[in-house]
């Protein structure tokens, strides 16, 4: 294992000495971690490679995908397209929770959900198109 360091050290050294490696956005700061507190240690490796070349597990896409749709319920004026929207999350969390072996239950969450249903409101005239 030394003489992997070694060697990496070595081809910094030469990288920064030829302005190969020169990045004044990370210049004295530290490099950003990967939240990787919930991978089992065995799949780290595995899972990091695979963010990497590009892929995501699924539990990570569809994570994503949540935070997507509550950043654009906040955003959305329209409260037709709120509800859909809305609609959309419920589905998405109704197909998390039927894969996990424990569901979570976003109405125990009291005060995410009251502030959520507070934002949406439905006008009851027709929308003109």
């Amino acid at each position: 294992m030394e003489s992997l360091a070694r060697i990496a050290e070595q081809r910094i050294l030469e990288a920064m000495k030829t302005r190969k490696l020169t990045s004044e956005k990370w210049k004295n700061k530290p490099l950003p971690l990967d939240d990787d507190r919930h991978v089992p240690d065995d799949l780290k490796m595995a899972y990091k490679i695979l963010k990497n070349s590009g892929y995501l597990p699924p539990e990570i896409e569809e994570k994503k995908e949540v935070q997507r749709l509550e950043e654009l319920i906040a955003a959305t004026e329209d409260e037709h397209e709120r509800l859909r929207q809305m609609k959309k999350l419920n589905v998405l969390l109704m197909k998390i929770d039927a894969k996990r072996s424990k569901p979570s239950n976003i109405a125990q969450q009291d005060d995410y959900y009251r502030r959520v249903v507070e934002r949406v409101t439905i006008n009851t005239k027709p929308r003109k198109e």
